[in-house]
């Protein structure tokens, strides 16, 4: 799918420069900025790698400030932030913006017309940055001043005296070691170019959208010189940054760039095709190819499969990556990404705790989540119902998740422990184990230890799938024939709510939480659920009339006085409202799924469904994001967009619910 924003749309810099795009190299590195070419986040940048030493993201190059220069003139292309003012103003002359296999840039400049095209290569750190000239009457040079910002991606740079400003001549280029620890940073020309050393410091550049998140929100660049580049009209350039030098042609590196990505769009609009009907396979293409942007390969030496839980600031999540994995795999045509992820978690298990952070340095993985384990176990049951392949599951994946079940039963750490009754109790009054983790002021803003709904559902889902595979493995369950009727009981004991018809939240200390909130939705929609057949339906309900919105489902009913219907002020303000009725897409696809296994008329259904999210639709597809969902969106009208700009779960559940919707898709 492509995007296009057309001369008036790029003039109007109130909405222009909240359009984003993002581009990947696929293992964990990005490049990203706005439709104007201005930078609105510390996080934007043309280049940021992931890398091993030192480990984690960094933001190497943060744009080039380009230009082009007549005998008369030099017209600037770039455009930037400062307090008061734009400069240079590049954006007077851009004339169209697209986003289709790459970002493009249109600029007109009397008679010449100049397109800037940006791709990062796959599995590479380094970004290719493309300048043709058309209709020209004469050459022009174009001419580029790196700034660079060597720093951590969620870090802001200020001058220095440490940086190093001696440059290297390599071919068309030159290279740059500014800091001890950080790796040389090399830029070359695909065509014969001067460089001319000019170290500067550009500074206090503004980023207008961390200033609104309550941030810092100014830094310094570093500029080591000038680079020039002279183009006839016809001609162009490609210029790459990377932290190697580039020893053979680069306009072939571009050109295999553009083709892979070309093959790669006929296979997710296949795959679509596949996956979807004629009215869903529109919505799935878009879809699928913005998910791509999530697997990854970490850095060698591991080369871990994974997931990125969002861009651009979350890493490798494990409760995010294992809830993102069906959609963004299975879903997407990429069932062999799937069942290497799952085989690359299993090893890090430990006394039954499926890390809920992924550290660089294995020793450093955070084992403080209840449900990494059991959404694992759901994740192996999307693996089975796509692929078919128990053997798979018999030799790696079945013995990490008996660990996990005996573990869970006899207790572990984190206060996890199985009761008399079967549930599961997670937690302390000091700790946050589950989805609904954030705090502020130095407490949990939900507390939901104990026995939380959501929790007793995946496992009550995980011990049933668990006895399913004991039978098919022709091997005798570990635990009492009983427990699963006897866990059944429990919950229906512990949380159904008859005169409102819905569940409870959680169970602690003798005190029931009777919030209405999304977590019961997960006891009708996993294969295995806990509830009849008319609970079911009442949690449906309830969750329609209270939780649900065009943008995902709220946290918490409007109803409750503890409500926040929007998520805005300094970091402890949005993370008191995180999940106090902010809005999250990623549930839609467990609310889908429950409400089509309830329905007596599926069309009906589907209907339904596609009707409610066509805002959502219109905004992943034609918004600000530019075919990336969201992390969050405000719980009151007119829910506005809000965190992470680019998140796996919200585009993966996406998928998987219009996978679901399609012919044969809930069976």
């Amino acid at each position: 799918m492509t995007v296009k924003m057309d001369e008036a749309a790029c003039h109007n810099m109130r909405e222009a420069l909240r359009q984003e795009w993002l581009d990947t190299n696929g293992r964990g590195g990005y490049a990203s900025g706005t439709a104007v070419g201005c930078h609105t986040r510390k996080y934007h940048g043309l280049l940021v790698a992931n890398l091993t030493e030192p480990a984690g993201r960094f933001l190497l190059l943060s744009d080039f400030e380009d230009s082009i220069v007549t005998p008369d003139q030099e017209f600037a292309l770039a455009c930037h932030r400062y307090p008061g003012v734009f400069h240079p103003h590049g954006h007077r002359y851009l004339t169209a913006f697209t986003l289709d296999e790459c970002p493009v840039f249109r600029y007109r400049i009397g008679e010449a017309v100049v397109h800037k095209s940006i791709a990062m290569v796959q599995d590479e750190n380094t970004v290719l940055v493309r300048y043709r000239i058309e209709h020209s009457t004469a050459p022009v040079t174009l001419r580029l001043k790196p700034l660079l910002a060597f720093r951590g991606h969620h870090e802001l740079k200020r001058e220095d005296g440490f940086i190093r400003t001696q440059t290297q001549v390599v071919a068309q280029g030159f290279s740059i070691h500014p800091y001890e620890g950080l790796p040389p940073l090399f830029i070359q020309a695909s065509r014969p170019s001067t460089f001319v050393p000019a170290p500067d410091w550009y500074r206090n550049f503004e980023y207008f959208i961390e200033a609104e998140r309550g941030y810092d929100h100014h830094e310094d660049l570093f500029c080591p010189g000038v680079i020039d580049v002279v183009l006839k009209p016809g001609q162009s350039v490609v210029i790459a940054a990377a932290l190697e030098e580039q020893t053979g042609p680069l306009e072939p590196v571009w050109a295999r760039e553009m083709a892979r990505r070309h093959t790669l769009a006929q296979s997710d609009r296949e795959t679509a095709r596949r996956q979807g009907s004629s009215l869903l396979t529109p919505l799935l293409f878009p879809l699928i190819q913005a998910g791509r942007h999530f697997v990854i390969h970490t850095p060698a030496p591991e080369r871990r499969t994974t997931i990125i839980a969002g861009y651009p600031w979350f890493d490798d999540w494990g409760r995010d990556t294992l809830i993102s994995l069906p959609g963004l795999t299975f879903c997407s045509g990429n069932p062999e990404a799937g069942v290497a992820i799952l085989k690359s978690m299993a090893p890090h298990e430990r006394q039954g705790i499926i890390p809920n952070f992924f550290a660089a340095n294995p020793d450093h993985n955070a084992y403080n989540a209840v449900d990494a384990s059991l959404w694992y176990f759901w994740a192996v049951q999307q693996m089975l119902h796509w692929t078919g392949d128990r053997e798979t599951v018999r030799v790696h994946f079945w013995p990490v998740m008996q660990r996990i079940l005996a573990r869970f039963m006899a207790g572990t750490v984190n206060d996890i422990f199985m009761e008399k009754d079967g549930l599961l109790h997670a937690g302390s009054q000091s700790t946050q184990l589950t989805w609904m983790d954030a705090q502020a002021y130095g407490r949990p803003v939900t507390p939901r230890h104990g026995c939380a709904v959501e929790i007793n559902a995946l496992w009550y889902n995980a011990l049933c799938f668990a006895a399913q595979l004991a039978e098919d493995f022709g091997e005798v369950r570990p635990w009492p024939g009983d427990l699963t009727s006897r866990l059944k009981t429990a919950f229906t004991q512990r949380f159904w709510m008859e005169t409102e018809n819905c569940l409870a939240d959680t169970y602690a200390n003798g005190v029931l939480d009777t919030a209405v909130r999304p977590n019961q939705i997960l006891a009708a929609s996993l294969p295995f659920s806990p509830l009849e057949g008319h609970q079911r339906i009442g949690v449906v309900e309830r969750v329609r009339k209270d939780l649900l919105t065009p943008y995902g489902l709220r946290t918490l009913s409007p109803r409750d006085p503890a409500y926040r219907g929007r998520y805005e002020g300094d970091q402890e303000q949005r993370d008191s409202a995180y999940h106090q009725g902010t809005v999250w897409p990623w549930l839609l696809g467990h609310f889908g799924e429950a409400y089509l296994k309830v329905t007596l008329d599926r069309r009906q259904a589907v209907s339904f469904l596609l009707k409610e999210l066509q805002p959502l639709l219109d905004y992943s597809l034609n918004g600000p994001g530019m075919i990336n969902v969201p992390e969050i969106f405000d719980g009151d009208p007119p829910h506005r967009p809000n965190g992470c700009p680019a998140q796996a779960w919200s585009t993966a559940e996406l998928i998987r619910l219009f996978t679901l919707c399609s012919p044969g898709g809930c069976e």
